[in-house]
């Protein structure tokens, strides 16, 4: 089974559309940024982001 993925649209330093990564890894929950790794993000998705690190959280086996 593929391990839990949610992507939060974001956008980097410039303007351009980007894309921040929450995977479950063996337990452990990994945030993988966009290229650059920097990303500016508007309150509705820093909301989408607390809700996938939420959820991968729920998914790992603590």
């Amino acid at each position: 089974m593929a391990e839990p993925r949610w992507d939060v649209q974001c956008r980097d330093p410039f303007g351009r559309d980007r894309a921040l990564t929450v995977i479950v890894d063996r337990g452990r929950v990994v945030l993988v940024p966009p290229p650059g790794a920097s990303a500016v993000l508007s309150a509705q998705q820093t909301r989408r982001l607390r809700q996938a690190l939420d959820q991968a959280a729920g998914r790992t086996s603590e």
